[in-house]
């Protein structure tokens, strides 16, 4: 499945929750999450109208990390 080109830096955090992402803050223009479940983990988003496909890689592949899982299987399940 192909990554979207028109995702925006709040509709992931808000897609990220199914994994136990929180904001926790945010500074400027950028979102932190934090997941407690698996252990304590933080990620920072920018909050930008349309992420960079290279951005998106780069957090996906921190989040499929921590929870364990490839990075094919988190978006097949954020972006269904």
């Amino acid at each position: 499945m192909r990554i979207p080109r028109d995702l925006s830096g709040r509709d992931l955090a808000r897609r990220l929750r199914r994994f136990g992402y929180e904001i926790t803050r945010q500074t400027g223009s950028h979102i932190r999450l934090t997941t407690k479940e698996g252990g304590e983990h933080h990620v920072t988003i920018p909050d930008h109208g349309d992420l960079r496909v290279g951005t998106l890689n780069a957090i996906l592949g921190k989040v499929a990390d921590h929870v364990g899982i490839e990075r094919s299987e988190i978006v097949s399940q954020l972006f269904v």
